[in-house]
């Protein structure tokens, strides 16, 4: 018969054997990533004007910046099919 403490440990969620390699460093990461986002999130609670600001900003740049590439592109490219 199996022992109680066996068949417990699957539902709890708790492992009998604690990761080891590639399972804990991928444990460690991903608490590394959640605790990451806490503090992002927390800050960005605590000050809202500057998350909004900086994350509008952002945007402004990386649209400036994929149009500017994208138009590069379609110079370049037009100007080789022509000649």
């Amino acid at each position: 018969m199996a022992d109680k403490q066996d068949l417990d440990a699957g539902f709890t969620g708790t492992p009998v054997e604690q990761p080891e390699g590639l399972a804990k460093a991928a444990q460690s990461a991903a608490g590394r990533v959640k605790r990451g986002a806490y503090a992002v999130t927390a800050g960005a609670r605590d000050h809202p004007h500057t998350a909004s600001a900086l994350l509008l900003g952002i945007g402004i740049a990386a649209f400036g910046f994929g149009y500017l590439l994208g138009r590069s592109s379609a110079e370049s490219s037009a100007r080789s099919y022509w000649r």
